[in-house]
C-alpha cells in the first residue's frame, strides 16, 4: 500500500471510530449520564496555542472564539492520530484483516491521555482526582475509551469491505 493509500486508510478509520464513541455519547447523554463538553477541549487548545497549558478550572478560563469548532477538530484529530497509532503498533496489514483485540487494547491505552495530560491541564486533577467522583470518572473514560478501540475495529473492518 503506497503512503497516500495508508494515510486515507488510516484517516478513514480514526474518523469512523471517533464517529462510533460520539454515538456512545450520544446514547449516555440521552440517558442523563454527563458527558463530554467539546467546547472545553477547544478551549484548553486555544489557550495552549496561546502558551498556557494548565488551568485551575477549563470552564472559568476566558472563552476562546470558535472553541466548540475547535474542540471537535481536535476530539477528531486525536482520533486520526490514536488510529495512526494502532497501525503503527500493529503493522499495515492489519487493516487488510482487522482484528478485535489489538484495536481494543489500543483504545484502552488511549486513556492515558485524558487522564494523564488532558484533566490536569484542566483542572481534574491526575486520574480525574480533583472531581467529586474520581473512581467513577477514571472508569466512565476507560468505557469510552474501549468504545472507541471497538470503533477502531469497525471502521476498519468498514474501510477493508469498501475497498475490496
Amino acid at each position: 500500500m503506497n503512503i497516500p493509500n495508508v494515510i486515507i486508510t488510516v484517516a478513514c478509520i480514526g474518523i469512523g471510530a471517533t464517529a462510533v464513541m460520539d454515538i456512545w455519547l450520544i446514547v449516555l447523554k440521552r440517558m442523563g449520564v454527563q458527558t463530554l463538553n467539546f467546547a472545553f477541549i477547544g478551549r484548553w487548545v486555544g489557550h495552549l496555542l496561546r502558551g498556557r497549558f494548565s488551568h485551575e478550572a477549563i470552564a472559568r478560563a476566558e472563552p476562546i472564539p470558535g472553541e466548540l469548532a475547535l474542540g471537535w477538530f481536535t476530539h477528531y484529530a486525536i482520533g486520526v492520530g490514536f488510529a495512526g497509532l494502532l497501525v503503527a503498533l500493529v503493522g499495515i496489514g492489519w487493516t487488510a484483516s482487522p482484528t478485535l483485540l489489538p484495536a481494543v487494547l489500543v483504545g484502552m491505552g488511549t486513556v492515558a491521555a485524558p487522564l494523564l495530560v488532558m484533566q490536569p491541564a484542566m483542572g481534574a486533577g491526575l486520574f480525574a482526582s480533583k472531581t467529586p467522583i474520581p473512581m467513577k470518572n477514571c472508569l466512565r473514560s476507560l468505557a469510552n475509551h474501549s468504545v472507541f478501540g471497538l470503533g477502531l475495529f469497525l471502521a476498519a473492518a468498514l474501510v477493508d469491505w469498501v475497498v475490496r
